[in-house]
C-alpha cells in the first residue's frame, strides 16, 4: 500500500513507539489519527505532525468507536491501523510476604494488551472491509505489538507476557480471516527501546541492559521501529508473520 494520502490510526501514539511511527507515517504522507488516553500527548503530537488528536481507552467500546468516528470525520475512512497501545506490570505470583498476586493486576494487562488490541481491530476491519479495494485487492492492514517477552519473558513478566503472547497467537488466524476481505495483519516483537518509560531507569540500569543486546550494542530507537511499521505497509506480501526487532536479543531468566 502507499503510504501517502491514507487516513492512518495510532493508538498509543502520544509517546514513545507510538508516538515515533505516527511522525513517521506523517513524514510518508499519511494523515494521521493520534489516538491515546492521554489527550494531552495525543494533541502534542498531532499538532507536530498536522494530525488529528483524540482521546481514546481502547478497552472502552464507546470510546473506541468515537475515536474511530472523529478520526474518519477529519481524515475520511482509515486503511491503516497501528496497534502501539499498552501497559507493563511485573509482578512475582507468590510475593515475598507468601500471598498470591492479585488477580485483578493480571486481568487489568490482558484486557488493556490483548483484549483492547483486538478490540481496536475488530472495529477497524469491519469499517475497512467496507471500502473499495486498492491495487492487489487491498483494503487495509493493521500491525499489533508484541514484545520479545512473548517468546522469553523474565521473572514476574506473567501477566505482560502472556498479553504479547497472545498478540502473537492471534496474528496468523486474523490474518487467515481477514484475507478474504483483503486487510493485512502483522505484528512486530520489539525488544529493548529507548521510550519515555526505559528513560525513567537510571543511567547505570539503561547501560546494563543496552550492553546485553549482541549488535548494536545499544537499546533500539523508537524510529527504527517506526520505520519497520512503515514497511510493513508498504510490503503487500507480508502478511501474517511476527517480526522480532531486538538486535539478536535473547532474554535472561531475571
Amino acid at each position: 500500500m502507499n503510504i501517502q494520502g491514507q487516513a492512518a490510526l495510532v493508538t498509543g501514539g502520544g509517546s514513545g513507539l507510538g508516538e515515533a511511527t505516527a511522525r513517521e507515517l506523517a513524514r510518508l504522507g499519511a494523515k494521521v489519527a493520534v489516538l491515546d488516553v492521554n489527550l494531552d500527548n495525543a494533541q502534542r503530537v498531532a499538532a507536530d505532525i498536522g494530525g488529528v488528536a483524540v482521546r481514546c481507552d481502547i478497552t472502552d467500546t464507546d470510546s473506541l468507536q468515537n475515536a474511530l468516528d472523529q478520526a474518519a470525520a477529519a481524515h475520511g475512512p482509515a486503511r491503516i491501523l497501528m496497534n502501539i497501545a499498552g501497559i507493563g506490570t511485573a509482578k512475582r505470583v507468590v510475593g515475598k510476604d507468601g500471598n498470591p498476586a492479585p488477580l485483578e493486576d493480571f486481568a487489568k494487562v490482558i484486557n488493556v494488551n490483548l483484549i483492547g488490541t483486538y478490540n481496536a481491530s475488530r472495529l477497524f476491519a469491519a469499517a475497512c472491509a467496507k471500502l473499495d479495494p486498492l491495487e492487489d485487492g487491498e483494503r487495509g492492514v493493521m500491525m499489533f505489538t508484541a514484545s520479545v517477552a512473548a517468546f522469553d519473558g523474565q521473572v514476574g513478566q506473567q501477566a505482560y507476557s502472556a498479553s504479547k503472547g497472545g498478540l502473537v497467537g492471534m496474528t496468523l488466524p486474523m490474518a487467515r480471516d481477514l484475507a478474504q476481505h483483503g486487510i493485512r495483519v502483522c505484528t512486530i516483537a520489539p525488544g529493548l527501546f529507548a521510550t519515555p518509560l526505559m528513560k525513567q531507569l537510571p543511567e547505570p540500569v539503561q547501560a546494563s541492559l543496552a550492553a546485553s543486546i549482541p549488535f548494536p550494542p545499544r537499546l533500539g530507537k523508537p524510529e527504527e521501529f517506526a520505520q519497520l511499521a512503515a514497511h510493513i505497509v508498504s510490503n503487500t506480501h507480508l502478511n501474517g508473520e511476527v517480526i522480532r526487532l531486538d538486535g539478536a536479543l535473547r532474554m535472561a531468566p531475571r
